[in-house]
């Protein structure tokens, strides 16, 4: 039997130039092979490196380019040897789709991390040679050891953002055991990933405090987040309060922020991780070393902590969020997206949009 994907176009939205202006394209998927999953995709959510990659930031794009990490949707067709998705399944895919399977970092599913490079959702090298497309598109093709399980409980919209946004933020959390109930957490920054740092501190049981240059966000971040503290962090008398009171600080901005301020909230031994991406990391060298504190990076995850990640949110009854948006409208959303106008993560309705 021939493979629907071999024979069928995908529809997608796609950027042509550096402008970065998404338009209709259709295109061809690769066939299904024997580990292979075809979903029909449901949602998108929408990424900051959505804007990045289709406005050629970094100077690798290759056009036309359809972006899209944060996919969630319904199994049509799985290949003969697929052992874990069936016909009907509600699975998700997150920002790469391959690798190399056989590295120290595979083995230890840490496939993002892989050797050889993880081949990412969209913009990568795929096995077969072609360009990768993203989710902003009709269905997609890929290993069923990239793919997740969406637990049945929880909706397929919600569950978007958490393939990039929300195991961005946990796995940190996870590695430097900011799962103690009743230490503190400072989330600088309150978009997409500050927002979900948030949601998993309050269930990890921390204290958490947010830090933002913008009071607008006090009101969310206390009320509708569940915040214990809200801070403006260019205000020098709130920072200084809270010298050395914070076992653990996530930011999620991707401005510079004054490091030295922040080391000097941490307790002896506080972690600062960085998963936003400001433009240099500069501090004095002593107030790192006197406490014993830590700077560290931190990017999505792996395959099995992005399952432990979705289970955990569903039963936690953990939901980003979002709003919903037509893929008519993604070009005007990647521009509010610029603009930091989104309470917290754009997910473009695909199934009903895109004709």
């Amino acid at each position: 039997m021939t493979s629907a994907s071999a024979n069928e176009n995908c529809l997608g939205w796609a950027a042509r130039d550096p402008s970065g202006v998404l338009s209709p394209y259709e295109f061809n998927r690769r066939a299904v092979s024997s580990d292979d999953v075809l979903l029909d995709i449901a949602f998108c959510g929408m990424c900051f490196a959505d804007v990045l990659w289709t406005r050629n930031i970094l100077g690798t794009s290759k056009y036309p380019l359809v972006p899209g990490h944060e996919i969630t949707g319904i199994v049509r067709e799985v290949g003969t040897d697929v052992k874990h998705f069936k016909v009907g399944d509600r699975v998700g895919v997150g920002t790469y789709v391959n690798s190399c399977k056989e590295c120290e970092y595979c083995c230890d599913a840490l496939e993002v991390h892989c050797s050889e490079g993880a081949i990412n959702t969209f913009d990568g090298i795929d096995v077969d040679g072609t360009v990768t497309k993203g989710g902003y598109s009709s269905y997609i093709v890929v290993n069923e050891r990239y793919c997740f399980r969406i637990p049945e409980n929880y909706p397929l919209a919600s569950a978007a953002p958490l393939l990039c946004a929300g195991i961005t933020v946990y796995t940190p959390m996870i590695r430097h055991n900011m799962n103690q109930p009743g230490k503190s957490l400072g989330v600088v920054g309150l978009g997409g990933l500050g927002h979900l740092a948030v949601k998993f501190g309050k269930a990890f049981g921390l204290k958490v405090t947010v830090f933002s240059t913008s009071i607008s966000k006090r009101e969310e971040a206390l009320n509708l987040l569940g915040a214990d503290k809200f801070v403006i962090s260019s205000d020098e008398h709130q920072m200084m309060a809270l010298s050395k009171s914070f076992d653990f600080i996530i930011n999620t901005a991707s401005g510079d922020i004054p490091f030295d301020t922040y080391l000097s909230l941490l307790k002896t031994a506080g972690v600062l991780v960085l998963v936003g991406f400001p433009s240099e990391v500069k501090f004095i060298p002593g107030n790192l070393i006197l406490g014993m504190k830590s700077i560290v990076g931190s990017v999505t995850g792996g395959t099995k902590q992005t399952q432990e990640m979705l289970d955990f949110c569903a039963s936690h009854k953990i939901y980003p969020e979002i709003e919903i948006v037509p893929i008519q409208y993604v070009n005007e959303a990647l521009e509010r997206l610029i603009k930091k106008d989104v309470k917290y993560r754009f997910v473009i309705d695909v199934a009903n949009s895109l004709k």
